[in-house]
């Protein structure tokens, strides 16, 4: 049985750029399609009168494929090399996003935010392992910085394309699919010159995780909660507190920009400070931010608060990728990052869902209080037990 290591007995090597440069590449296009597709879907079901609690429904539906490939990562990296799966899963991206683009029906929408969920995970999962097989640990919360700020550029650039070219006619969804089938040409090409590649997982590998990190399991658990809360569930929220649809998608940018920027700032401070407190301080300021938006009137007031929630929210992330990456080696990397991206699914079905029932059944305003309320109770748990897991260690 695999078991974690400390970076301390695996000696320092140079970088894999190229093998970086094509997970980062990869991680910003799927990220795009993703960033168009929550607000979007969000807005057109809201436009059509669909209930909060139907588009809940459907954003836990992209949960259920993430979770649907996760089960099946170990065959799927068996079956074929992992640089491979990821440009295969660009191109199914790009199929689910010209999918919304050519049709209306309700249900077809389900089935192709199913495949971009199953495209999705495997995504996650083997870039996320390659990142940390491609890079030295003296680097890797920056890399891991570098990493999430691409995935969160890319979750800001896509809702630029509803006020350029509206909800309607399906074109923004099919300019995204051409953009992501274009990224996957170029990482076949870079993938050329890299050295490293994923290795494949084994069997029995997400359970043997699990029980090896379960905090950090749980932290990805609570990242997909607040983000999927943030992205999918606040443009309903502004949208019925009155605000205009343009506006609910620039608050989806306002929350994934300033979260970019500030992702590589976390990395250098994970390189630098202890990493356990640097994810405790993400968690408590996602939740402070959260429980004080309904008290926020002022356009200016509710931007600043949701972009520190969202640099706040994504630290979480980058800090588990980069303590996955400290740990372990070998097959329990894809293992690992296949947790997490089950573990994301459980987060953000929960998230999704949840939420839109709060404020269904109690108030538009309940919605951010529940997940701050739930973000605070995740924070006291992580201060436990990653102070305990440091003091075991000293």
């Amino acid at each position: 049985m695999q078991t974690a290591e400390t970076t301390e007995l695996v000696p320092d090597f140079a970088p894999d750029w190229a093998a970086i440069a094509v997970v980062i590449l990869g991680v910003t296009a799927f990220a795009v399609g993703q960033g168009l597709t929550y607000p979007l879907i969000a807005l057109i079901l809201e436009s059509r009168g669909v209930s909060s609690s139907m588009a809940g429904l459907n954003a836990s539906v992209f949960a259920l494929g993430l979770a649907s490939s996760t089960l099946i990562i170990g065959k799927l990296t068996q079956a074929m090399r992992g640089d491979r799966l990821i440009v295969a899963s660009l191109l199914g991206v790009s199929v689910a996003l010209a999918t919304f683009s050519t049709f209306d029906q309700l249900w077809i929408w389900f089935v192709a935010r199913f495949l971009l969920g199953f495209c999705t995970s495997i995504i996650y999962t083997v870039s996320e392992a390659w990142l940390n097989t491609a890079c030295p640990d003296r680097l890797r919360g920056r890399v891991s910085g570098a990493y999430s700020a691409g995935m969160c550029a890319g979750f800001a650039a896509g809702p630029l394309a509803i006020p350029l070219v509206g909800i309607e006619d399906g074109f923004a969804f099919a300019l995204t699919a051409a953009y992501v089938a274009l990224v996957a040409f170029a990482s076949v090409m870079l993938g050329r010159y890299a050295r490293t590649r994923p290795e494949a997982s084994e069997a029995g590998g997400l359970l043997t995780f699990v029980k090896l990190a379960p905090v950090l399991t749980l932290m990805v658990v609570a990242f997909g909660f607040s983000d999927i809360a943030a992205i999918s569930m606040i443009p309903l929220y502004f949208v019925e507190r009155g605000y205009s649809q343009n506006f609910a998608a620039f608050v989806v940018t306002m929350v994934a920009l300033p979260t970019a920027l500030a992702q590589p700032f976390v990395g250098w401070l994970l390189d630098r400070l202890s990493r356990p407190v640097i994810a405790v301080a993400g968690s408590l300021i996602t939740a402070a931010a959260f429980l004080v938006l309904p008290f926020m009137t002022s356009q200016a007031a509710l931007l600043i608060t949701i972009s520190i929630l969202g640099a706040a929210s994504f630290s979480l992330y980058t800090a588990a990728l980069t303590l996955l990456g400290e740990r372990f080696r070998g097959g329990l990397l894809v293992s690992g990052a296949a947790v997490f991206a089950l573990a994301y699914a459980i987060g953000s079905a929960t998230g999704s869902g949840a939420t839109g029932l709060t404020m269904d059944l109690v108030s538009v305003d309940a919605g951010p209080v529940f997940v701050g309320m739930l973000m605070l109770g995740f924070t006291g748990f992580f201060a436990l037990n990653l102070m305990r897991i440091r003091a075991s260690r000293a």
